[in-house]
């Protein structure tokens, strides 16, 4: 489970940690340190890693407004949007630093950087989630991740990443990178005709992922 945006405002962390959508191993051991932050790694099959990011270990949403976690993320918000509507891009030369996205902390970086190092010596194939975007060409230029640059710098300097999966962006989005990644943001059901309907299933292979499409989810093949 991804949360975004949606869930936090809706829910408190604390809370979505205690319920159905907290899918984090128990005992923190499988992600960061910070037991706030929803992120984790496992490994479904031999010689394959999942990740799961937490987009909004940044975030104003969610969080207690008088915690350190709230004041750091607000103090990094007003700095990069002056609007009175924290939610409007209008006028940023940085239009995705607004409330409904969020970013990584350092610590959860760090610990990126650790389970995708250990893929590399075992040469293993990572497929990332997250919420938010983290490349451009999978975005709108509004729905991504606050530092999505930091993140994506962890992943160039390794070679183990195969895919990065997102939502947030109700239309969807696909690109290949300059360091062959694919980056996949899927269709929101949320934005879809009631005529119609929005999920898939992804096949992963030794060297593809198949991506079966349902409504106007397109079938896609994403070769390693």
């Amino acid at each position: 489970h991804a949360w975004g945006n949606h869930e936090l405002y809706n829910f408190s962390r604390a809370r979505l940690a205690r319920s159905g959508l907290c899918s984090r191993p128990a005992g923190g051991s499988q992600g960061p340190a910070d037991g706030e932050c929803h992120a984790y790694h496992c490994s479904p099959a031999p010689r394959l890693r999942l990740v799961l990011l937490d987009a909004y270990d940044l975030s104003t949403l969610g969080t207690d407004p008088g915690g350190a976690r709230y004041q750091e993320s607000l103090r990094v918000l007003r700095q990069n949007n002056p609007n009175d509507d924290l939610n409007s891009p209008a006028g940023l030369e940085k239009p995705y630093f607004v409330a409904f996205n969020g970013g990584f902390s350092q610590a959860q970086l760090d610990w990126f950087d650790e389970v995708l190092k250990f893929s590399d010596e075992n040469q293993e194939k990572v497929i990332v989630a997250a919420h938010v975007p983290i490349h451009p060409g999978a975005s709108n230029g509004v729905c991504l991740a606050w530092n999505y640059e930091a993140a994506l710098s962890v992943i160039h300097s390794h070679g183990c990443v195969v895919c990065v999966l997102a939502g947030h962006l109700h239309d969807g989005a696909y690109c290949l990178d300059s360091h062959g990644v694919h980056h996949l943001t899927l269709e929101g059901l949320i934005e879809t005709p009631p005529e119609s309907t929005a999920f898939a299933t992804v096949h992963v292979y030794e060297d593809k992922m198949v991506l079966k499409g349902r409504g106007r989810i397109p079938d896609r093949v994403m070769d390693f």
